[in-house]
């Protein structure tokens, strides 16, 4: 009983991890790789169809196998979510102007995302 509640629990979590993630792949308020990754970890647990169909997603598929594998993201992804927060983080403190709190806490929140990104293990380009 407690390992089938586990796993529909992950396997919720999961698809609201996709959902989010789907969401921030059109909103670039939200991040989409970390709820994907977040996804794919919940459906390696609960779900090998679920989890199968993540990485054989013709738009996902190739980064989340990369990080299944090697635990990195290709130096283009990373530049890419980099400019996003960017952007969309920039259009953000625009639109908030004359709302000096909100906007200092969205600076933080993007160098801290930025951060985060920057961080990440680069794959090796081929050769």
């Amino acid at each position: 009983m407690e390992k089938a509640l586990k796993r529909y629990l992950l396997i919720s979590l999961g698809w609201l991890s996709v959902i989010i993630g789907s969401i921030g792949a059109v909103l670039p308020i939200l991040p989409t790789t970390p709820f994907l990754i977040l996804a794919l970890a919940c459906f390696s647990k609960s779900s090998h169809r679920f989890h199968r169909m993540l990485l054989n997603n013709k738009w996902f598929g190739p980064v989340l196998t990369e990080w299944e594998k090697n635990k990195t993201i290709s130096r283009q992804v990373k530049l890419r979510s980099m400019a996003l927060v960017i952007i969309s983080f920039s259009i953000s403190i625009i639109i908030l102007s004359g709302r000096t709190e909100l906007q200092l806490t969205l600076v933080v929140l993007g160098l801290v995302a930025l951060a985060v990104i920057y961080q990440l293990k680069e794959s090796e380009p081929p050769k």
